[in-house]
């Protein structure tokens, strides 16, 4: 051999970079089998690899049209096959240098403190995975900022997340979308609040139920519907007419930003019980109704839902009576004749006496003797009555 040949020879020996496990190295394709492992030679080295085809970023069906020979890839070096004696080669992966690189990715991100955004790829007890290049993992503690009873209404979607631990070594990726989730309920209920004026009349959902009333979400922001205003008619539980779940129109009452608070109304959206009063009864005609409450100067009695009419003391009974509840009880259910209706001033004069037959002279009772100390207990009401509408035929004595 020429001394030329032998430099020749020495520069190409000194030329072979020795491979070592974890190396990121240039495979060219030199053969592919019959099991669809992939044979390359390793750039440099002078030795070959195989790649197997769960190590290939491809899809088992699209390896034979996607690989063809000559064609370069960059693999990892996963460890070696045989010993050097019997030639060994190298077993590499493209798979896991993709992830590598998704891993850093990461990594740079969690540094930098920025989030990522992932698909949620499965629901597996106690949370959820997310492909994020790599298998990451949200815990159901936290995938929201408030309880989820149902995880499945997550999978398939795109979140954002906050890097809350990660391990390239052990593959382990620790996620979070609670903080973030916060953070879009703030900032929607920011601009909720901004936009709501007193006044507006607007769509929402019953989210829950109390004893005082129904908290309506408005898209990202709770409003409260206090007993009171859900219906014309008296509401004992609100459970009693609402669900959650249920779309509701609702009313603004009130907008307080620093106390959080939103005050709104069902009923208000409703027609009014007394706008068209006049055209259901007229003066004469006999109704039936629920007596509602009991005052120390008559019964106040629901003819129709939100509209209650008085029946004076005076128009009860043709006996003398010094209380109403000698007579009625509360949520009984009576006949009367309508003596007045103000559908302007929302008053409906009623009498249960007018539907009774008048006793004879010598069979009525005398008067009973009040006793001015004797107190009935009944509270004061604002009943839009004048006085001389309550104490009625007691001018006439």
């Amino acid at each position: 051999m020429s001394e030329s040949e032998n430099k020749d020879l020495l520069e190409a020996l000194n030329s072979v970079k020795p491979v070592k496990i974890g190396d990121v190295v240039k495979g060219e394709v030199l053969a592919l089998d019959d099991s669809k492992q992939v044979i390359v030679g390793i750039e440099g080295t002078g030795v070959e690899g195989i790649v197997p085809a769960r190590e290939l970023s491809i899809k088992a069906d699209e390896i034979e049209d996607q690989v063809k020979i000559g064609d370069v890839f960059d693999l990892v070096v996963i460890s070696k096959i045989g010993s050097d004696k019997e030639g060994g080669s190298f077993l590499l992966s493209q798979r896991r240098l993709e992830a590598r690189k998704v891993w850093d990715e990461i990594e740079q991100k969690f540094e930098a403190g920025e989030n990522i955004t992932a698909p949620v790829t499965q629901v597996v007890k106690g949370g959820l995975v997310v492909d994020a290049g790599v298998r990451g993992f949200i815990p159901a503690s936290m995938v929201s900022d408030h309880f989820v009873e149902d995880l499945n209404q997550f999978k398939g979607q795109e979140l954002e997340l906050k890097i809350i631990e990660i391990e390239p070594s052990e593959n382990r990726l620790i996620l979070s979308h609670k903080e973030v989730a916060r953070a879009e309920r703030e900032a929607k209920r920011q601009e909720i609040m901004s936009k709501l004026a007193a006044g507006d009349v607007v769509e929402g959902k019953v989210a829950r139920l109390t004893n005082f009333g129904a908290f309506v979400d408005l898209g990202g922001v709770d409003g409260l519907v206090h007993v009171s205003e859900i219906s014309y008619e008296r509401v004992g539980k609100p459970s009693d007419v609402l669900k959650v779940g249920e779309d509701v129109k609702v009313k603004v009452l009130s907008v307080d930003p620093e106390k959080d608070r939103i005050s709104l109304s069902i009923k208000q959206t409703l027609p009014q019980p007394w706008d068209d009063i006049n055209e259901k009864v007229a003066e004469g005609d006999v109704i039936e109704g629920t007596v509602k409450r009991l005052t120390s100067f008559g019964a106040f009695v629901e003819v129709f839902p939100g509209v209650e009419g008085l029946v004076h003391i005076s128009q009860i009974s043709h006996k003398h009576i010094a209380t109403p509840n000698e007579v009625l009880t509360s949520g009984e259910t009576v006949e009367a004749k309508v003596l007045s209706v103000d559908g302007e001033n929302h008053r409906l004069a009623l009498s249960i006496k007018a539907l009774q037959e008048k006793p004879a002279a010598e069979h009525q009772e005398p008067a009973r003797k009040s006793n001015k100390n004797q107190s009935n207990n009944f509270p004061d009401e604002e009943t839009g009555f004048t006085l001389g509408d309550l104490i009625g035929d007691e001018l006439k004595k």
